[in-house]
């Protein structure tokens, strides 16, 4: 049965969990690879299907796909 409540509703389109934008630093060659985020920290991550040097959409510790070179700003407001 389908939900009435509209809050509900609104949740579900949105996906659970956080995306980070991450660059990969290593391959391990054990199914796992380093990725430094933007703030300077280093993880493991699960995957080594993107190369060394490429960004990354990082999604519950697991490579999901290659993300794009963009500039990146930072405004204080």
């Amino acid at each position: 049965m389908a939900t009435t409540n509209i809050w509900q509703q609104f949740k579900a389109l949105i996906p659970e969990g956080e995306r980070v934008v991450a660059t990969i630093t290593a391959n391990n060659g054990n199914g796992t690879s380093q990725a430094k985020l933007r703030d300077g920290s280093v993880i493991a991550v699960k995957g080594e299907s993107v190369g060394v040097g490429e960004k990354v959409f990082i999604e519950k510790g697991e490579i999901k796909g290659t993300a794009p070179s963009l500039a990146q700003y930072e405004v204080e407001v």
